[in-house]
This record gives structure tokens, sequence and C-alpha cells, in this order.
């Protein structure tokens, strides 16, 4: 039996070494790193591998080490899911086939902001960047970002499914002090979406300081 289990994992691993989305995720994983957007191995990536499965990034894995055999592969119409992070990306790929890649980080902006905003969305008026991470015409010149509380797996995924039917989801989302969550339909649009919002985020923090100062 642990001679075939070993085989099979070693099988994975080789195919995943072999598998140019998983290099191209362990490679977009430590330029993540290198940004201090990662503490102390945290964050989970994933990518699409077909209609109901993914390959995601191993937990507590410093994203700097990253390679394709840190990879595990995930099916959601085999396997039972608790924990509520890649509960998280298995909801946002059942909800459009579009749904590629999907970054989650835990950046020192964006977690600071998380707290800060006391509103569960806060609205980006004014940024050219807008433009890449909006995802109808309005949203160009006032874009929404999500903001939700930490609570049960279940009530959260109540919560997305909500926004997402309200429209009110521009390619990202935060968890106040758990981290922020981008997808995109490639992985360099994926890389795009956390690389603008950081960003954006960035600016507005820079904004509120500079009005607190001047106030």
């Amino acid at each position: 039996m642990c001679r075939r289990l070993n085989i099979k994992m070693n099988q994975s691993i080789q195919t995943n070494q072999l598998n140019p989305y998983a290099i191209q995720l362990c490679t977009l994983g430590r330029w993540i790193a290198q940004r201090q957007w990662l503490p102390a191995g945290s964050g989970l990536f994933s990518v699409r591998t077909s209609e109901h499965s993914a390959l995601f990034t191993a937990p507590d894995k410093d994203k700097n080490e990253l390679s394709p055999a840190d990879l595990f592969s995930y099916d959601w119409t085999r396997q039972n899911q608790s924990d509520t992070a890649i509960a998280i990306h298995q909801f946002l790929y059942q909800q459009s086939p579009q749904h590629k890649v999907i970054l989650q980080t835990h950046g020192l902006q964006a977690t600071v902001f998380s707290r800060l905003i006391k509103a569960d969305q806060h609205l980006f008026v004014g940024y050219e960047l807008q433009n890449v991470v909006a995802v109808s015409e309005p949203q160009r010149s006032c874009c929404p970002l999500a903001i939700l509380d930490p609570q049960a797996t279940e009530l959260t995924l109540q919560e997305l499914h909500q926004r997402f039917e309200r429209g009110t989801l521009a390619h990202a989302f935060l968890i106040r002090g758990h981290g922020l969550y981008v997808w995109g339909d490639t992985i360099d649009n994926a890389k795009r979406h956390l690389e603008a919002w950081q960003f954006l985020i960035g600016c507005e923090l820079e904004r509120i300081k500079a009005s607190c100062h001047f106030n």
C-alpha cells in the first residue's frame, strides 16, 4: 500500500513539474513574495486545471522557495472541504469558467486598510488604474472594493454570493485582517489585478494619512 501511495505521489509531482501553469504559478508566487505580500509563508494561490479541479500551493510554504512539487490537486466533486480559504477559491471558480487563477495575499497595506475602513466596501474614485480592475463601465469612474468580516465559512460564502449578485466585486475583495483575494482569466491578468489593487490601496492610505495631517 505504501509503495503504491509513494508511486502515485511521485507521478503527481512529476506531472506538476511538467505543467506549464504550475511552473508559471510558482514563478508568480516568488515574484509576490519578493514584494513582502506573503509574510511567514502565508497566502494561498491556485490555478484551475479542469471544470471541477485546481492546483493549490501548499499551506505555510515559503513562497520564495515555491516549486511545482509543492502544489497539490483538489477536486471539489470528490473531496469535502472545511478549510475556509480553499472553500473561497472553490466558490470563485464555480462562479464563472473565466476564473482561471486566484491569489490570496497578506500585504501590510492591504491588511491595515481592511481594518481601518469600517464600511462593508470602499469606493475608489479618480485613479487611472481603476481601468485595470473595473468589470463594468461605471466602475471605471467609481470602483468598489468589498470588505468582509471574518466569519464561519458558510456565512462568508453566502455574503460573497450576494456581492456577486449585486455586481459589487471588481476582481477582488478583502477579509478584515485576513488578506486580499484577487482573480483573473489568466495568470498574467491575476498578477495585474493584484498589483493594481495593491497600488490603489496604497494610494488611499496615503490620501487618508494626508487628510488627517491637514485636518
